[in-house]
């Protein structure tokens, strides 16, 4: 599994800090590019919407990277999370791996 103790950058940091400020993007200008509301943008600057396939399409069209790496930058964030949640952690001890895929 992860073998770090410190948080990737999420969705919102990277989106922010990678994309929008160098390129001068306010949240509405990139709202506008991507055809969607300012809120969906918002929400995502935020860490309040995860990625989904469709919006990582979009915004690797936007920004003409990969849909792979909107994905894998959501999928770090959730397997981060629920690593360090005691409840997720709980649930995910208690599976047991059966014989024939040890």
């Amino acid at each position: 599994m992860l073998a770090t103790k410190r948080k990737p950058a999420t969705i919102g940091e990277i989106l922010t800090e990678e994309f929008m400020l160098p390129l001068g993007l306010t949240q509405t200008a990139l709202a506008e590019a991507m055809g969607v509301q300012r809120k969906h943008v918002n929400e995502l600057c935020n860490d309040r919407r995860n990625v989904t396939a469709a919006t990582a399409l979009i915004l690797a069209r936007v920004f003409g990277n990969s849909p792979d790496f909107w994905l894998n930058v959501q999928r770090r964030t959730d397997l981060w999370e629920a690593m360090h949640s005691p409840r997720e952690r709980e649930r995910i001890e208690r599976a047991k791996p059966l014989p024939s895929a040890a």
